[in-house]
């Protein structure tokens, strides 16, 4: 289903709570989600469609990728770069860092550790950021 984008600061601004096996259908619900935005999005968290939950979307190519209860475990090659985000107007500057290793489960809740590079790795530190209530 597809959702609203929260533009709540409070509620954008609170630490996601760890999802279960419960909270599959917001997997589905970010999916959709993203494809509608498709034009203006690459990547979504939980919260930005109202859902304290920390579960992220992210376009890979035309995969849309589910990461549930995703953390960064390495990161090296730090930047500064300027982003968008669908809950907040304007661009904002931010340090992210060229290559990073996540842990985290698919939505069979099977466990991975995966290195992102790039592109890519910003958009999941974007999102990550989304979960740890960090407003970029």
């Amino acid at each position: 289903m597809i959702r609203p984008i929260n533009h709540d600061q409070n509620f954008l601004q609170q630490k996601a709570q760890l999802a279960t096996k419960d909270d599959l259908a917001i997997a589905q619900d970010l999916r959709d989600t993203l494809q509608a935005n498709v034009e203006n999005c690459v990547g979504m968290a939980a919260n930005m469609i109202g859902e304290n939950k920390r579960m992220i979307v992210f376009s890979l190519g035309m995969m849309a990728v589910v990461m549930i209860n995703p953390t960064i475990i390495s990161k090296s090659g730090s930047y500064s770069t300027s982003e968008g985000c669908l809950s907040l107007e304007g661009q904002r500057e931010a340090t992210r860092f060229k290559k990073i290793t996540v842990k985290y489960f698919d939505t069979d809740f099977n466990e991975h550790t995966q290195e992102f590079s790039d592109f890519v790795a910003e958009i999941i530190q974007h999102e990550i950021d989304h979960c740890d209530g960090i407003l970029i």
